[in-house]
């Protein structure tokens, strides 16, 4: 698969390199290009650095890898609002969280219906925002591999997304359409709020007996 990348910082980055290493071929743009050339080349010689408007038509999928003060203008730079991403399954990672209070940005609705918004006719699925990149690749047993819960309207783009997940050694984990993705976001928020208390989120949820995860797989 051909993955592009909308983005150049850190996670753009890891991303990439766990996709490589999995076999995948890598398109990367952003608003500079010589910061875009810079990201491939970390990547490795998978990658290429692109034109911005020539990414939706190289791209398999589309990975919106950047600040999400910077989404829109990003998206723009791809022609989105034009309709350049129509079909196109729309991984957005932004994390709109405030830093400093924790609290979601968006008044109303979700970063990632924004992006569906801003990309008419794009398949947008949620997936990625709760992990910092140094999660990726994970090469650990897996039944300890990190849960990465995804949302979306289009099953194609759950099932390609999911697939992506898996190559990054997670383990995907669709929580329902898109409507949802607030709940999502706003999980950022809580994890960020534990850390803040000198905790570790991982033991701030319920450990759930495997019973009762066999018998709400076996409704599935």
């Amino acid at each position: 698969m051909n993955i592009g990348i909308l983005g150049t910082g850190d996670l753009a980055v890891t991303l990439g390199r766990a996709w490589a290493q999995a076999g995948h071929t890598l398109s990367v743009a952003g608003r500079d290009h010589p910061r875009a050339k810079k990201a491939a080349d970390r990547i490795g010689p998978a990658a290429e650095a692109v034109d911005p408007a020539d990414l939706p038509a190289r791209a398999d999928a589309l990975v919106v890898a950047v600040a999400w003060e910077g989404v829109e203008a990003a998206l723009s730079l791809v022609g989105a609002s034009e309709g350049s991403l129509a079909g196109l399954t729309l991984i957005d990672c932004t994390n709109p969280v405030d830093y400093t209070t924790c609290e979601l940005k968006p008044a109303t609705g979700s970063a990632a219906e924004l992006v569906a918004r801003t990309a008419p006719g794009a398949h947008v699925v949620k997936a990625l925002h709760l992990f910092a990149g140094a999660s990726w690749p994970y090469a650990g047993p897996q039944e300890s591999a990190p849960v990465v819960a995804i949302c979306g309207d289009d099953p194609d783009a759950l099932d390609r997304t999911a697939a992506l997940v898996q190559d990054l050694g997670g383990r995907p984990a669709v929580v329902g359409g898109l409507a949802g993705a607030r709940q999502l976001e706003e999980a950022a928020g809580f994890v960020m709020r534990v850390v803040a208390s000198g905790h570790n989120p991982r033991f701030a949820v319920p450990d759930v007996d495997p019973a009762l995860l066999r018998a709400a797989q076996a409704t599935k």
